[in-house]
């Protein structure tokens, strides 16, 4: 039977079961949180990321889940610096040039700060001077940093990132540091 797990990784935690080393000590692993032998991530969520993940022990359905071919939409809650206008929002949606290429168009939307949202530890870093918002950003690639790169690049800087859904899961009830089984996807509708 193939299991498939949804977690919600915090912030400062590698989204690995173990830590490869690091001169200042351990760091916080999948590991400190999920008890269970034989999954592995479906993609990768960057430690200072936090938010949704998947989990599985089926191969197939890892590639499915993880591989941009398969064009699976990852949903972004994006706190940035500054106040994006229409015209960045539109460079976010039609794709920016960054260094390993443009990117594909994507969905962007300015959205108020997304409701029972946790406190994040350490909070961001605040300046009185430069104001915040958020952005629903819904990218179906997945290059490395690749929203903090957008953002940054049409002139907002990714002050917190949360991945709220990937394709048809998502992060909805589920309490920072813990993970549910779901119930996989049937096989045929996989093929």
């Amino acid at each position: 039977m193939t299991r498939l797990i949804r977690f919600n990784k915090p912030f400062d935690v590698l989204p690995q079961f173990t830590d490869r080393g690091n001169a200042d000590g351990p760091r916080r692993t999948l590991s400190d949180f999920i008890d269970l032998s034989g999954v592995y991530p479906a993609g990768r969520l960057d430690r200072d990321s936090e938010g949704l993940m998947l989990l599985t022990d089926d191969g197939k359905l890892q590639a499915q889940i993880a591989d941009p071919r398969h064009k699976m939409a990852k949903t972004y809650y994006v706190q940035v610096e500054g106040l994006p206008d229409e015209a960045a929002l539109k460079a976010l949606r039609e794709g920016v040039e960054l260094k390993d290429g443009r990117t594909r168009p994507a969905r962007a939307r300015r959205i108020e700060e997304p409701p029972g949202l946790w406190p994040r530890n350490p909070p961001i870093r605040v300046r009185k001077s430069v104001p915040d918002c958020w952005i629903e950003l819904t990218i179906r690639e997945g290059r490395n940093r690749q929203v903090r790169r957008m953002t940054a690049a049409v002139g907002h800087p990714t002050l917190r990132l949360i991945r709220w859904r990937i394709g048809d899961w998502s992060l909805d009830g589920l309490a920072p540091g813990t993970w549910e089984a779901l119930t996989p996807p049937d096989r045929r509708a996989r093929r």
